[in-house]
This record gives structure tokens, C-alpha cells and sequence, in this order.
């Protein structure tokens, strides 16, 4: 049997890097590739080929699949994990900004997979995995321009695994709840950023407090990796993996329940209760 050929973005840090790891562990060809190959170098000492990519730049994209092509000559496994989360109040994040987190986490990620689906139809056979986010199936204040981004993510993905299925190629989306990383970091930094000093500076703070306290249930990056590679090696992988526990219980109150008994519930539970004035 071919060793199997995979292409991860952002693989410089937490899932990204996680996966790479675990797919190098099990013996696969792996391509890592991030904005910058600074903090991949420990992915190529283990057998990672590392490769620069920014995936909102299409000449960047066409550049990497074409080397990858040109030493490899496919992509067996594409895992779109690049994205980051960008928050604070809707009405305070700049348009520009907003733009640029819907090129970074839903059309730099559909631009590069549409550069590696020929060769996969062709072949009938691959997989795409899209890495969402529970925040795609749900949503809290503060985060909506994310959130927005995650929804389309999920619309596309579905579309993208009713066209391909007759091509033999597998669309699986990966839905994370909280996860040690720097994501919310750089998110709590957004929409501090953003609306700390605006009409939504309490509710500002209510997303600090909230994020602070997730800490407490983040599962280690390594877990989603095993469910990436779990869903790579499967022989009928299912549509959506929900990871970990409390993800899946949010899921499942969501589906339930109505919206209005949803939206309360997260008030409650999330302490975004405030008054109105």
C-alpha cells in the first residue's frame, strides 16, 4: 500500500501541530505549512516537510501544491485547519477586519481545496477534513464575525461532501469545544481591543471572565488530533466528529431545545445576563 500523502494548515502551532505529529508518528508523508516556517522546525526534525503558506494568497497556494505535486504527485488527506478567531462586538470590528476573517477561514481555505480536488476526483479518492469549531453550530455575543465565518464553513462543507460523493472523495468536518491553545488568547486580545471601551465594554468583560474560566475544561490539542487521524483511517468516517465531552452536551441541548430556551440558557450559564439600559 502507497504511503499516504497529507497537507495540513496552520500547522505551527496547536491542532495543526498536533495532527502533524500524530500523522508523522503513524508513518504518513506530511506537509506542514503555515505564514511562517519559524515555529515548524521542530516538525522537521521529526520528518515534516515544512512549507511557507499564506492560503489567502492564490500564487502562494498554486506554488505549494505545485511543488507538493512535483515530489509527491498528490494529496491523499487535506486537513483545513488554518483560521483564527476574530472577536468583539459586530458593530465595533472594522469591515476591513471582518473581511479579512472570512479570507482567512472560509475562502483562502475553499481556494486551496479547490487547487487539490482535480487530482483527487481523478483518482476518486481523498479526504477533506475541516476543522470548525462548536462555535459553528451555536453562537455567544462578542464573537459573531467568528461565528459567521465557522456557519459558512459548515454550509460549504456539507455542499462540498453532496458534490464529491459520486467522485469517491470524503468531506468530514472536526467541531472543537474548548481546547488548550492560543486561540482564545488572540481572541479575548480582539475584542479587547475592539470594545472594551465602547456600549459593550461590560459585556467585554463577562467574555474575559467566560473564556478564564473554559480553562478549566480545554482538552489537550493531542485529543482532536487522534479524532483528525481517526477519521483519516476510517473506512466510512462519519460527517461530524463533536470533541470533546462538554462540546458534544452543548450539541445535544442545542438540538433539543428551542432557540429562545437556547438563547436563555446561555444567558444563564454564560453570565451574559446584563441589564439593559
Amino acid at each position: 500500500m502507497k504511503e499516504k500523502i497529507v497537507l495540513i494548515t496552520g500547522a505551527s502551532s496547536g491542532i495543526g501541530k498536533a495532527s502533524a505529529l500524530l500523522f508523522l508518528k503513524k508513518g504518513y508523508t506530511v506537509y506542514a505549512t503555515a505564514p511562517s516556517t519559524n515555529a515548524m522546525m521542530d516538525l522537521e526534525a521529526k520528518g515534516a516537510r515544512i512549507l511557507q503558506l499564506d492560503i489567502t494568497n492564490a500564487e502562494n497556494c498554486r506554488q505549494v501544491v505545485n511543488h507538493i505535486y512535483k515530489k509527491s504527485e498528490r494529496v491523499d488527506i487535506l486537513v483545513n485547519n488554518a483560521g483564527f478567531g476574530l472577536y468583539g462586538a459586530i458593530e465595533d470590528v472594522p469591515m476591513a477586519d471582518a473581511r479579512q476573517q472570512f479570507e482567512v477561514n472560509l475562502f483562502g481555505l475553499m481556494q486551496l481545496t479547490q487547487m487539490i480536488l482535480p487530482k483527487m476526483r481523478v483518482n476518486c479518492n481523498g479526504r477533506i477534513i475541516n476543522i470548525s469549531s462548536i462555535l459553528g453550530r451555536m453562537t455567544l455575543p462578542m464573537g459573531g464575525w467568528y461565528h459567521a465565518s465557522k456557519y459558512a464553513l459548515e454550509g460549504i462543507s456539507d455542499c462540498l461532501r453532496q458534490e464529491l460523493r459520486s467522485f469517491g472523495v470524503k468531506v468530514i468536518l472536526i467541531n472543537p469545544g474548548a481546547i488548550e491553545s492560543e486561540w482564545a488568547d488572540i481572541a479575548l486580545s480582539k475584542a479587547i481591543e475592539y470594545s472594551k471601551n465602547t456600549a459593550y465594554g461590560t459585556m467585554t468583560e463577562r467574555l474575559e471572565n467566560l473564556l478564564l474560566k473554559s480553562r478549566k475544561i480545554q482538552v489537550k490539542t493531542e485529543k482532536v488530533a487522534e479524532v483528525i487521524v481517526n477519521a483519516s483511517e476510517s473506512r466510512n468516517p462519519r460527517i461530524r466528529y463533536i470533541v470533546p465531552t462538554h462540546a458534544k452536551l452543548i450539541w445535544l441541548l442545542r438540538k433539543i431545545i428551542t432557540e429562545n430556551s437556547f438563547d436563555y440558557f446561555k444567558r444563564r450559564f454564560f453570565k451574559f445576563n446584563y441589564p439593559y439600559k
